[in-house]
């Protein structure tokens, strides 16, 4: 449950506990026109001005004044029938909700003391000193109860600013991977074209090439802001996304590329499916960028327990421990690592790359 959610409860529990107290004044017969106008006032105040409000919980003015006018009427209330005590109960969290800082514990002291004097509590501790361990004991109770009210709705912002950090990550690496890699397909077209600009027929392959890149890379952002899966998976299982995936590319960059599946296909959940897809789209556009390779291979394999997804070529290679790895490797390790799995690089300077991308099934 969010911040605001948690809000809404304690608002629900101070108006459960002033309504059994009314309801218990009504059955006993008690049909005060003084009492029930100052229950309704508290409870439109409390509407009007605290949870009508929530912009301005924990600013001390103005929620100071409306949590000392709510503690005015409820110890009048209870001075007008002994019922009203009940209230104290959907009170407890109030001086936390409304306070902000070390304010909640003043707040707290001076709802129970009120409620206490207005009881009658508080001269009854000189003839009956147990009655001293019942106030202490109600201030515990509501120090605990609203330190637990501030502790939950502080977890839940948390939570809501970690999934909002995450919502951002992903759509990051979305993005890198829909948008950066189209861009950098378009300009090698346009490249190609420029340096074939005395051969109309290549310039016009160059340039169909650059406007699919294009078109396919505007539909995968908008699937990606849009927290859908991959074109490619839309309609395709995950070995058929693949060889589509493989075929764009190879056509786009004259490097031969073969897909091959090992094992027995299975349907993977969607998150890993789209890590796997993502992982060779990403692998496949290094090998454009830098590996000047004359030929890659793609093999997904469904093991025991893992799905994995080699990625080979036969480029210039580069030394992993000197490499900075780039956001396209940190991208795929991070999206691996969310479904459990890993990434391995091996490379040498001449001698090609292999990459592996392996994720349990559970």
């Amino acid at each position: 449950m969010d911040e605001t959610g948690w809000v809404r409860v304690f608002h629900l529990l101070f108006y459960t506990c002033l309504t059994v107290a009314a309801t218990i004044v009504l059955l006993e017969g008690g049909h005060d026109p003084a009492t029930l106008a100052l229950t309704a006032l508290m409870a439109c105040w409390y509407a009007f001005f605290v949870a009508r409000r929530p912009a301005l919980l924990e600013r001390l003015n103005p929620m100071a004044w409306h949590l000392l006018v709510l503690i005015a009427l409820q110890s009048v209330l209870i001075r007008m029938d002994s019922a009203y005590e009940t209230t104290l109960f959907g009170m407890f969290a109030l001086p936390y909700l409304l306070l902000p800082g070390r304010w909640g514990y003043a707040g707290t002291v001076m709802l129970v003391f009120s409620s206490a004097a207005a009881g009658g509590l508080i001269e009854m501790v000189p003839h009956d000193p147990s009655v001293l361990g019942r106030l202490v004991g109600n201030i515990m109770l509501a120090t605990v109860m609203g330190l637990f009210a501030r502790d939950l709705i502080r977890h839940s912002e948390q939570n809501r600013v970690v999934g909002t950090l995450e919502e951002r990550a992903r759509l990051a690496r979305e993005i890198h991977d829909t948008l950066a890699q189209g861009f950098s397909g378009i300009i090698a077209q346009l490249e190609a074209a420029e340096q074939g600009i005395d051969d109309p027929d290549t310039v016009r392959k160059r340039i169909s090439l650059a406007k699919q890149l294009a078109r396919g890379s505007l539909n995968e952002a908008r699937r990606s802001v849009d927290a859908l899966r991959p074109e490619p998976l839309e309609w395709a299982e995950l070995h058929e996304a693949l060889a589509a995936v493989a075929e764009r590319w190879s056509a786009a960059t004259g490097v031969l590329v073969t897909v091959s599946v090992d094992g027995e296909l299975r349907r993977l959940p969607s998150e890993v499916e789209t890590t796997v897809l993502r992982a060779a789209q990403e692998a496949l556009a290094n090998v454009a960028r830098h590996a000047r390779a004359g030929r890659a291979a793609l093999t997904l394999s469904y093991m025991d327990e893992e799905v994995t997804l080699d990625v080979l070529d036969d480029g210039t290679g580069f030394d992993p421990a000197a490499a900075g790895g780039g956001y396209g490797l940190i991208a795929m390790r991070e999206r691996a690592s969310r479904s459990g799995g890993t990434v391995t690089v091996e490379s040498a300077p001449g001698g090609g790359t292999a990459l592996c991308v392996s994720i349990p099934y559970v």
